[in-house]
C-alpha cells in the first residue's frame, strides 16, 4: 500500500475484514470503516475520502454508516471479471465497447492476469481518448443521491 500511495495513486477503504456488510449492523459497519481507515492512515500518514464495500454490497445502513463517518461511498460500473481468471485480452474485450467517460473499472490484486495486463488495459483506454483520473476527481461530493445500482447521481 505504501508503494502504491507513494506512486501517486489514491487509496480508499474497502473495509477491515472484507465481510458481507449488508449483514452487519450500523455500528459494525462503522467499526469496519474506522479500523481500516486507521490502518491506512498509519501506513500513508494521510486521511482518505473513499469507501467501497466488499462484494459491491450496499444498503441504506451501509451508506449511512459511510456518510456519517465522513466518507464517500463509491461503486464500480465496469467489471473486468479478472477474479475469474480472464486474460488481459478477455478483460479488454469485456469492457471495450461499454467504456464511457466517468466509468469506474473493477479489478483486483492477486488475480492470475491483472498485474500483467494492467499496462495494456490502461494503454487501450487512453488510445480510445479517455484520461485515467483519481476516483475523487469524478465523484459528486455534494447534492447527490446513490441510486439502486450504487451509482451517484446529481440531485
Amino acid at each position: 500500500m505504501k508503494k502504491i500511495y507513494e506512486a501517486g495513486h489514491e487509496i480508499g477503504s474497502h473495509s477491515n475484514t472484507h465481510p458481507h456488510v449488508n449483514n452487519l449492523s450500523y455500528e459494525k459497519n462503522q467499526k469496519e470503516i474506522a479500523d481500516s481507515v486507521e490502518k491506512i492512515k498509519k501506513i500513508t500518514g494521510e486521511e482518505i475520502k473513499l469507501y467501497r464495500a466488499p462484494y459491491g454490497e450496499y444498503n441504506n445502513t451501509v451508506i449511512e454508516a459511510v456518510e456519517k463517518a465522513g466518507y464517500y461511498c463509491i461503486q464500480w460500473n465496469q467489471d473486468t471479471l479478472d477474479y475469474e481468471g480472464l486474460t488481459g485480452k478477455e478483460m479488454w474485450k469485456r469492457i471495450e465497447k461499454k467504456l464511457q467517460s466517468g466509468d469506474i473499472i473493477l479489478s483486483h490484486n492477486g488475480t492470475a492476469h491483472t498485474a500483467d495486463s494492467i499496462e495494456m488495459l490502461i494503454k487501450n483506454i487512453k488510445e480510445k481518448g479517455y484520461e485515467i483520473v483519481k476516483v475523487s476527481d469524478i465523484i459528486y461530493t455534494e447534492n447527490y443521491i446513490i441510486n439502486s445500482n450504487g451509482t451517484q447521481q446529481s440531485k
